[in-house]
């Protein structure tokens, strides 16, 4: 198990780590700064686009790992199970990277020309009504079909936007990510009859990115990971437990119980994302106008 917990975490860690230290270098040449504000905390000009990191550090181990499952003669390194999983989710995982990828790409032009809301939260929809499509989704216990998928889709969306609601201090989203990142995994990996070594593996690989980012981003932060690096932050981490927790009840062994688990774990930016919409509406502002008046 060892074994396996750092095969997954360390080339992520190690592969964010180079990236965001390259976007350090990169990103004032390209313009992708965060420039000091009222509304903002930080009070010197800081690179954006160390999300970048992140995805990185997810999509290079893996696909690394979807060619090492595919391949016969490299299936002897996985765990027993790793490789099955792989083949029979395969094709999901691919969609769930290409989903993230998409949503990393939107995040970026946004981070450079500042994009309106209104065409972010569209293709937030149009990513989360894909994945539900692909067969990400939640039963809820509940025998009408569409009810789960309207479920799901809102998960998503919402996550995405928790996240990106928290990236507005050092180390806060990251470290949300990377603390709800590896309560998951461990729940994954050791709170099951059978281990679920695909989900718990992504979970460690997301848990690695993070920690890799946060090495840049820890107080005082010399890189942000922007809207780039928020956005696929929510939405993995809301597609894996919606494959780990919900996905099916007779595959994880629980109950009706276990929709508490994502619940609890994500209690923090979920509460900040309700109350910091609450207060912007209340006062007759856009909920995606940025403020100060987060938990």
């Amino acid at each position: 198990m060892l074994t396996f917990v750092l095969l997954c975490f360390l080339p992520a860690f190690a592969v964010s780590c180079g990236v965001t230290a390259a976007m350090r270098v990169v990103a004032p040449k390209v313009g992708l700064i965060d420039q000091p504000a009222a509304r903002k905390v930080h009070t010197n000009p800081t690179p954006l686009g160390g999300g970048l990191g992140i995805v990185a550090g997810v999509l290079v181990p893996c696909l690394a790992a979807w060619v090492v499952a595919a391949s016969p003669p490299l299936q002897a390194w996985l765990p027993e199970g790793v490789a099955g999983g792989v083949g029979i989710r395969g094709a999901m995982l691919l969609r769930i990277l290409a989903a993230g990828a998409v949503l990393s790409l939107v995040g970026l032009i946004d981070d450079r020309f500042a994009l309106p809301w209104p065409p972010r939260l569209l293709v937030q929809f149009g990513v989360a009504g894909f994945l539900v499509w692909s067969g990400v989704h939640a039963t809820v216990f509940v025998d009408a079909p569409w009810v789960g998928y309207a479920v799901s889709v809102l998960w998503i969306v919402g996550l995405i936007n928790s996240l990106n609601f928290l990236d507005n201090m050092d180390a806060l989203s990251g470290g949300i990510g990377l603390i709800a990142a590896s309560v998951f995994a461990a729940v994954m990996l050791g709170g099951m009859a059978e281990p679920r070594w695909l989900v718990g593996g992504m979970l460690l690989v997301l848990a690695g990115a993070c920690a890799g980012f946060l090495t840049h981003n820890r107080p005082k932060a010399a890189i942000f990971m922007g809207d780039c690096g928020s956005t696929f932050l929510g939405m993995m981490l809301a597609t894996l437990t919606l494959l780990g927790t919900f996905y099916s009840h007779e595959e994880t062994g629980g109950g009706p119980h276990t929709i508490l688990a994502p619940l609890c774990v994500l209690a923090v930016p979920l509460y900040d994302t309700i109350t910091v919409t609450a207060i912007r509406l209340s006062q007759g502002r856009s909920p995606f106008q940025p403020d100060k008046s987060h938990f």
